[in-house]
């Protein structure tokens, strides 16, 4: 099986219960950290289209800022309404310094 992990960005850009946007193959993700893990999902809430990266991360998991739909990070299903409909979540490693993430291989096969 081939590596289909690439960078996404150096750990240290993000912060502790935060998010940064990123670009990873093509695809908008966004990278988290939250209780001490990293975690990225598709940057879409799938209630409404907005970029998850621009609401708040919290007890793995994080918020849309628009209408507050939250998302489970380990798992990448709602967790509070009006979202419904599971984001997309990818696998993530650390290597060295830098966070890896793989996009083509969604941990819920979920696409969008």
């Amino acid at each position: 099986m081939s590596d289909t992990f690439e960078r996404a960005c150096a750990a240290a850009d993000v912060p502790d219960e935060g998010v940064i946007p990123v670009e990873v193959g093509g695809v908008e993700v966004a990278v988290v950290k939250s209780e001490g893990q990293y975690f990225a999902v598709r940057d879409e809430c799938s209630h409404a289209q907005i970029q998850l990266s621009e609401g708040d991360v919290g007890e793995c998991e994080i918020e849309c800022w628009l209408h507050g739909s939250r998302f489970d990070l380990r798992t990448g299903e709602p967790t509070s309404l009006p979202a419904y409909d599971p984001v997309p979540i990818y696998p993530v490693r650390l290597d060295g310094d830098d966070v890896l993430v793989d996009v083509k291989n969604p941990l819920n096969q979920q696409s969008l």
